[in-house]
């Protein structure tokens, strides 16, 4: 089969993480994107579910904050075990 080039704008943060997550794996950005299109084609659509996320978007320096409080709580004694966190978690 014939190949063809394209281009495609994305942003530099995503494309430099994707980059880096699928050098892991072994493949480069073009070959994930033949992987995609490829996937479209089979699946006569996107082959995953689009849905709206259940929890906010959180920003870096927001989450590295939380890790740090929560942190600081088990230090202090002021932690909740890990049932009990996830019992919290399912129930929402």
């Amino acid at each position: 089969m014939a190949k063809i080039q394209t281009s495609l704008r994305i942003e530099q943060e995503t494309f430099e993480e994707s980059k880096k997550i699928l050098k892991s794996l072994g493949l480069n950005f073009s070959e994930a994107v033949n992987i995609f299109a490829a996937m479209v084609v089979q699946e006569r659509g996107l082959p995953f579910e689009v849905t709206a996320s259940r929890y906010p978007p959180i920003e870096y320096e927001e989450a590295r904050e939380k890790v740090r409080r929560s942190f600081k709580r088990v230090d202090e004694g002021r932690g909740i075990d890990a049932e009990e966190f996830f019992d919290t978690l399912t129930a929402q």
